[in-house]
């Protein structure tokens, strides 16, 4: 069973939950969703906000349902869980169950959000602001060949409020 906590109340190391866990990133209903791993993001307060920004190729399926809807859910399941991160991270969802194919089990967040029983750590948010990287505005252009090219589209960045937080 999860639980609010305030954001303030949070005691993570948001660096290594990002970083060195991952998380799951999870948008759409709770009839269509999509959730795909990402290690790139970050937390911070922007315009009196809790906010965390993520960024998400435009080539993934969990991209369409960020695009489509108002809000996410940024999933941390643990260290233990680098097996459910395999599967988020390299396979489609346009072509596999991978909620089915990584042992997941959803649940919703009485703001209709998806998320997942493994979860240890939910942000639930709300986007505020996108954005689409640009070549043209790396100020340290070896980023670019390094990051993308034959590694895929550029990213396109969201900011989103942090509206509720869930622990287990």
């Amino acid at each position: 069973m999860m639980k609010e906590l305030n954001v303030s109340e949070l005691t993570d190391n948001l660096f290594d939950a990002i970083g060195k866990e991952w998380m799951l990133v999870t948008a759409g209903t709770p009839e269509k969703f999509n959730t795909m791993t990402a290690s790139w993001g970050g937390t911070g307060v922007l315009w009196g906000k809790p906010v965390a920004f993520v960024f998400i190729r435009p080539e993934r399926y969990t991209y369409e349902f960020i695009e489509a809807g108002e809000t996410l859910t940024l999933s941390f399941l643990g260290a233990d869980h680098k097996d459910v991160h395999k599967v988020c991270g390299s396979t489609s969802g346009r072509t596999t169950d991978k909620v089915k194919a990584a042992g997941l089990h959803p649940f919703f967040t009485s703001d209709g959000n998806v998320s997942f029983e493994e979860a240890r750590l939910v942000l639930e948010c709300r986007k505020l602001y996108a954005d689409d990287l640009r070549e043209e505005r790396f100020v340290d252009t070896s980023l670019v060949g390094r990051w993308y090219g034959e590694h895929g589209g550029f990213h396109r960045m969201y900011v989103v409020a942090i509206e509720h937080v869930w622990v287990r």
